[in-house]
C-alpha cells in the first residue's frame, strides 16, 4: 500500500487570502530588516571555535539552532546556539511591530510565510554553515545519566560548520559514521527520553500528515519521526526546561503551560483502552501505556488519537515580579518555556532576553517586561490561524485527490467517533476525514465518497459497512 497520491491545481495563495494570512512585509519593516542584515550587532564574545552543526528537515534555510555535544568527565557538555534576533530587531520599530502581528512563521507547501523577512530568516539571522552569527549560546552540563547539573546562556558569536538533515543524519547514526559534533546525541538523546518517561511525559508520536512537492505534483502522505529527530527534540526540551527555571528564579518570564487532564478525561481514556483491548497494567501512568504501543497497529493508533484529549488547553503564562501558580506543562512533566526558535516564533525572542539578563546578573530590559503581558494573546491568535491554515490546505488537497472518486468506496480505520459520525483514516490515499455513520473505534470499515469539492473545501464520506463485508 502506498499512502501517497499526486494532485495538481490547488491554489494555496487563495487559501491564504481567504484566511487573511499576512504575506508581504511593509516597506518600512523590510527596510529595517535590510539595514540590520547589512550591519548586525555582533557581540565581543567569540565562540566560533566550537564546531557547531545544525540538524533540520532537508532544504531548510531558517535555521534557529546549532548544537555540539562533547564528553565532560563521565557526563556531557551540550553547547546549543540559538539565533539572536535581538541583534536585528529594534524594540519599538516597524519590524518589531510587524512581527507582533504575525506571531510565527506559517509553513505552506508552496512557500514559507515568515515571521521575519527572508533577508533575516533565511539570511543574516539564520545559523547557516560557515557564517559568523550573533547567538545566545546555552551550555548545559549533564551527568552520566543525562540529568542536568548546570545551565547558562550568554551572548556570543558562533559559526556552524555543517548543515545536516534528519534523513542523512539518521543513516549516519545507523552505520556509526555520525558527524563528530553530533555523535554523542545517540547517547544523550536516549538518556533524556528515559528521564522524560520517568517524569511521565506524554508524547503521542503519531505519523504526521504531510504535503510535499513531487515530480508530477503535490503528494499527500504520512511521515514518522526518525530517532534522531526525537533525540534532537529532547535537547530543545532540555533547554526550555532550564529556561523556565531561570525565569522562575528571576520572577519574570513567560512559560508554556498545559493543565493536568481532569479525572473525567483520564477515566474516558482508560475506558477507551479497555474497549480496544489495550493492556493497562495496574498503577501504570497513561504515558507508560502510550510509550509501549506499536504505532503500526490501527487499534493502537485509534487509542493514541483518543489520548490527544489529554493535551488540550495549552497556553502561555506571562508573569512579572512574582512566581506563578499552575506553571507546569503537564505533557512534559515540568515547567517549560519557548526559547529555541526565535527565527520562527515571536515569544522566544522575549524569553531568551529574560534568561540572558538573569545569567548576566542584570535587570530584564524594560521593553521585554513591558511586552510580556500581550504575548499570550498574540501567540494564541496566531497559533489558531496557523491551525486553520494547515487544516484548510490539507482539506483542499484531500478533496482534490478524491474529486474524481465520488461514489467510490475505500477501506479505512476508525480513529475517533461521536454520536453521529466517525473520523477515519483511509488505507490509501493519505486522507483523514469525518464520515457520517457509526462504527466501533479501531474498526476497519468501508466508506464511500459522497462529495469532494476542493474549492470550498468540502469532503463528505459515508460509512457503508465494515471492510470484512458485514
Amino acid at each position: 500500500m502506498n499512502p501517497r497520491r499526486i494532485a495538481a491545481g490547488i491554489d494555496f495563495q487563495r487559501v491564504r487570502d481567504d484566511l487573511h494570512v499576512r504575506d508581504a512585509f511593509g516597506a518600512e519593516a523590510q527596510a529595517e530588516a535590510e539595514r540590520a542584515a547589512a550591519a548586525p550587532r555582533l557581540p565581543e564574545s567569540d565562540d566560533t571555535d566550537i564546531p557547531l552543526v545544525t540538524l533540520d528537515p532537508p532544504g531548510s534555510r531558517d535555521l534557529d539552532q546549532a548544537v555540539h555535544i562533547a564528553a565532560d568527565g563521565d557526563g556531557y557538555l551540550v553547547s546549543y546556539a540559538i539565533a539572536d534576533l535581538a541583534a536585528f530587531v529594534e524594540p519599538g520599530g516597524a519590524l518589531d511591530a510587524e512581527t507582533r502581528l504575525r506571531g510565527q512563521t506559517m509553513y505552506c507547501p508552496d512557500k514559507r510565510v515568515g515571521l521575519h523577512p527572508d533577508v533575516l530568516s533565511e539570511g543574516a539571522a539564520s545559523l547557516l554553515p560557515e557564517q559568523i552569527r550573533p547567538a545566545a549560546l546555552w551550555q548545559l552540563r549533564l551527568d552520566a545519566e543525562g540529568e542536568l547539573i548546570e545551565a547558562s546562556v550568554r551572548r556570543t558569536k558562533v559559526r556552524s560548520t555543517a548543515q545536516l538533515d534528519y534523513e542523512s543524519a539518521q543513516r549516519a547514526f545507523d552505520d556509526a559514521s555520525a558527524h563528530p559534533s553530533l555523535g554523542l546525541l545517540a547517547e544523550v538523546g536516549p538518556l533524556r527520553l528515559k528521564i522524560a518517561a520517568e517524569r511521565n511525559a506524554i508524547n503521542l508520536n503519531l505519523p504526521e500528515q504531510v504535503v510535499e512537492k513531487g515530480e508530477h505534483g503535490w503528494e499527500l502522505g504520512y511521515r514518522r519521526q526518525l530517532p534522531c529527530e526525537l533525540w534532537n527534540a529532547e535537547i530543545s526540551l532540555l533547554t526550555g526546561m532550564a529556561a523556565s527555571e531561570m525565569m522562575l528564579a528571576a520572577g519574570v518570564g513567560i512559560l508554556r503551560t498545559l493543565p493536568p487532564a481532569s479525572e473525567d478525561t483520564l477515566r474516558e481514556v482508560a475506558q477507551t483502552a479497555r474497549r480496544l483491548g489495550i493492556e493497562w497494567p495496574d498503577g501504570a501512568h497513561v504515558s507508560e501505556v502510550l510509550d509501549g504501543l506499536d504505532r503500526g497497529s490501527a487499534r493502537n493508533v485509534a487509542f493514541i488519537e483518543q489520548s490527544a484529549q489529554l493535551l488540550r488547553g495549552a497556553g502561555y503564562l506571562a508573569f512579572v515580579d512574582e512566581r506563578p501558580e499552575a506553571a507546569v506543562h503537564a505533557a512534559i512533566g515540568s515547567t517549560y518555556a519557548h526559547v529555541t526558535a526565535p527565527v520562527r516564533r515571536l515569544v522566544d525572542r522575549f524569553g531568551t532576553e529574560v534568561c540572558l539578563a538573569h545569567c548576566a546578573g542584570q535587570p530584564v530590559p524594560a521593553w521585554v517586561r513591558d511586552s510580556l503581558a500581550e504575548l499570550p494573546e498574540i501567540m494564541s491568535k496566531t497559533s489558531g490561524l496557523e491551525g486553520r491554515l494547515e487544516n484548510a490546505i490539507i482539506s483542499s488537497l484531500e478533496a482534490l485527490l478524491l474529486q474524481d472518486s465520488v461514489g467510490t468506496t475505500f477501506g479505512a480505520t476508525v480513529v475517533d467517533r461521536n454520536k453521529q459520525s466517525v473520523t477515519v483514516v483511509l488505507d490509501e490515499p493519505a486522507v483523514r476525514a469525518r464520515a457520517e455513520g457509526l462504527a466501533e473505534l479501531g474498526a476497519h470499515v468501508d466508506v464511500r465518497v459522497v462529495k469532494a469539492d476542493p474549492q470550498l473545501p468540502e469532503l463528505r464520506l459515508d460509512v457503508v459497512g465494515d471492510a470484512d463485508g458485514h
